[in-house]
């Protein structure tokens, strides 16, 4: 008997490269595709698919490697679990920015075996994915590295310091709520539709940062997320009590640049959860924010001098230092997967400060199944 394969996704703008994953997946076995609803895509993605669920799975068992192809039933980054349950596959097929520790887990939990894919695209055809479909919108996502939180004057009036930043390009379509600034980014799409605009960099992340803040915001979110947004490279963001950084500095080596992208590695998390909250049980004092203050910035001298062991340590100390005053930064599925890697690598956080999204590593050895990011530059 074959084995049965299993895979799910969104399967929107359908393209060559579903194809050849489908064509790829069914080489291990009868293959069954489970479509994530157009409930789930709009909360993990925040917007709305092209193409409806009934479209997409109509086009999806039309394909001729399909066995078969279903709407998932649930919600959330594992809306297949009671689908899988159902089905009893003999194999979970997915591709490497798909995998997540979560899913590992499910499958150790369920007797299913994980196997990623290769990205065999077909002879003659150029590698596709819809990401790269949706290139129209060039505007970066943001990604920092230390520090986080020290952009609130409620942190950074106890003790001044640094937090640091890079503009990463936009390769992945990363989720919503993930740590990656996007409400952010969607402003700034909001303001500019595709691309950062020419003009002095500052006035333009202070531009984002106030079309986000408007008067009367009962929450104001951190200029480091519209900075980090807009201002290329890396960037040091001095805070001293206020909304605005004191100033900043701006490093566009190339040498500094390639080893950050060398040796920083992402894997999926869940999205946090909407009734999240991580300003509850905060203890914010003096002594915590130098701590953070102190992390952030030995994990600066560490990237600019290109010393691998020092910035993992620096960023792991950073990361604890967020986590002392802000504990529920930490949620059951974010430790699971930090003591998965953290024997593994130099050191390791969590995007954002919002309790999921993405875990990063640092680490001078390939992470199997993570990401990689590229910085932008111009």
């Amino acid at each position: 008997m074959k084995k049965k394969v299993f895979v799910s996704g969104c399967y929107d703008m359908l393209h060559s490269g579903h194809v050849a994953f489908f064509k790829e997946a069914s080489t291990h076995g009868d293959l069954y595709v489970g479509i994530g609803s157009d409930a789930t895509i709009r909360e993990l993605k925040d917007r709305k698919t092209i193409n409806t669920e009934r479209e997409r799975l109509y086009m999806v068992k039309a394909i001729r490697y399909v066995t078969d192809a279903f709407v998932n039933s649930g919600s959330g980054i594992l809306d297949f679990a009671e689908d899988v349950k159902r089905l009893k596959p003999d194999i979970f097929f997915v591709n490497s920015d798909g995998y997540t520790p979560g899913k590992k887990r499910f499958c150790e939990e369920n007797g299913i075996e994980l196997v990623v894919s290769t990205r065999i695209p077909e002879a003659g055809l150029p590698t596709r994915s819809t990401t790269a479909l949706r290139q129209e919108c060039n505007i970066p996502y943001r990604l920092d590295l230390a520090g986080g939180w020290l952009d609130q004057p409620y942190v950074s009036k106890h003790c001044a310091g640094p937090v640091l930043t890079i503009s990463i390009e936009p390769d992945y379509n990363f989720n919503n709520r993930g740590g990656m600034s996007t409400s952010s980014r969607k402003a700034a799409i909001e303001m500019w539709h595709v691309d950062i605009p020419e003009g002095d960099r500052e006035t333009l992340a202070k531009m984002v940062f106030r079309y986000e803040n408007p008067p009367g915001s009962p929450y104001v979110s951190g200029s480091q997320d519209a900075i980090g947004i807009v201002m290329p490279g890396l960037n040091r963001l001095n805070y001293d009590g206020d909304y605005w950084p004191a100033n900043i500095e701006s490093v566009k080596d190339a040498d500094v640049l390639d080893f950050i992208e060398k040796n920083i590695w992402l894997i999926p998390l869940a999205p946090r959860d909407g009734k999240y909250d991580v300003l509850a049980n905060t203890d914010i004092t003096p002594e915590k924010a130098g701590e953070l203050s102190r992390a952030a910035d030995a994990c600066w001298n560490a990237i600019i001098n290109k010393d691998i062991e020092a910035w993992g340590k620096a960023c792991t100390d950073s990361f604890n230092a967020q986590i002392a005053m802000f504990p529920n930064m930490i949620s059951p599925h974010v430790k699971l997967a930090i003591d998965e890697y953290k024997d593994q690598v130099k050191g390791y956080k969590i995007t954002g400060a919002g309790g999921g999204g993405y875990l990063v590593l640092i680490n001078d050895k390939p992470i199997e199944r993570a990401i990689q990011i590229r910085i932008r530059r111009n």
